[in-house]
């Protein structure tokens, strides 16, 4: 028996196939559309401690048109606090296929020279890139690489001083270093402290396991204060290096607000959101054509003096008025 369709039943078939098609060919949830330009992301911690400078660098982007899954697809990868990572993340990025990698810290700057080629390269310094071999100059990079850079060795002396205003008691300190940070930062920390009058307790980590006993080392030696230099190993650990101090009480200066947001007592640095907001335009310039040779690297802008009240009062300290007067974030 032959089977007969009126026109309305065929024509509702025929949307149906269409759907069917279309549904067929999709992208599956959460993938990327095809076609997009793709740029790496490599953060050194985990993405809940990073995501204050992954948000700034979206949001940059954002600013120039630039939108995760709709003009642009983001591929990040988190070191999780492990050097030793670097490498195969960055292999990882170069597999697949971006454009462009974003990245911070002498050590994945170093991993990348040896890993990527001739992938474009973005980075946020807090040292000399120059020093470090990463570009010929700061106004002709030259080569694949260019960003952000702060030399934050002439900073080491500005957080000794206000920590010594902010606790004039304080007489020896420990300096908290990562196994890989440059030696330059250690001896401007050196002479900044017997300049001061601030006995300085060399103190190396290079592991997050040894992140306690080098704490408890820095007290057991006397040391009434600490000074976390600069690294990227210590921010992807700032929680638990924040807790330990308020464990063994001791009033320390980090290198950025997240830490003082988290508990710590104060920092000074360049705004690091603000550096990794300014890495979008460079990624917007490599995108559109530019070489990155042909970019030159940029210093922060701004510089921030944060305290929190509630570690102060919980260490017995007394912030003097002037000190709070000249803070840029205070906070309770």
């Amino acid at each position: 028996m032959a089977l007969v369709l009126s026109g309305r039943r065929l024509a509702a078939l025929a949307v149906a196939g269409l759907w069917a098609a279309v549904l067929a060919t999709a992208p599956a949830a959460g993938a990327q559309p095809a076609g997009l330009p793709r740029v790496g992301f490599l953060g050194n911690g985990t993405p809940q401690s990073g995501r204050t400078t992954r948000d700034a660098f979206l949001e940059g982007l954002r600013e120039r048109g630039w939108i995760d899954g709709q003009t642009v697809a983001i591929e990040s990868r988190w070191a999780g606090g492990d050097p030793g990572r670097l490498p195969g993340l960055l292999t990882e990025l170069v597999r697949a296929r971006v454009a462009v990698i974003v990245l911070s810290g002498t050590q994945a700057a170093s991993a990348a020279r040896s890993v990527v080629g001739t992938v474009p390269v973005v980075f946020v310094l807090l040292s000399d890139p120059v020093a470090g071999g990463f570009v010929r100059s700061v106004a002709r990079p030259g080569g694949t690489m260019t960003g952000m850079a702060s030399e934050y060795e002439t900073l080491v002396t500005k957080q000794l001083e206000l920590l010594k205003e902010a606790v004039p008691t304080v007489s020896r300190v420990a300096v908290l270093r990562y196994a890989g940070t440059a030696a330059v930062l250690r001896r401007h920390a050196e002479t900044a402290g017997d300049r001061l009058g601030l006995k300085p307790v060399m103190v190396k980590v290079d592991s997050a396991a040894g992140l306690d006993a080098a704490v408890s080392r820095a007290r057991a030696e006397g040391a009434d204060a600490l000074h976390v230099l600069p690294s990227p190993f210590f921010n992807a650990n700032r929680r638990r290096l924040v807790a330990l101090a308020a464990r063994h009480r001791l009033p320390a200066v980090y290198e950025f607000r997240d830490y003082v947001d988290d508990g710590g007592l104060m920092s000074y640095g360049p705004s690091i959101a603000e550096m990794f907001r300014g890495t979008a335009s460079y990624v917007d310039r490599i995108l559109k054509g530019a070489r990155p040779g042909d970019l030159p690297v940029e210093r922060p802008a701004r510089f921030e003096l944060a305290i929190n009240l509630r570690t102060a009062r919980a260490l017995g300290l007394a912030i003097p008025p002037p000190v709070l007067a000249r803070a840029d974030a205070l906070v309770e």
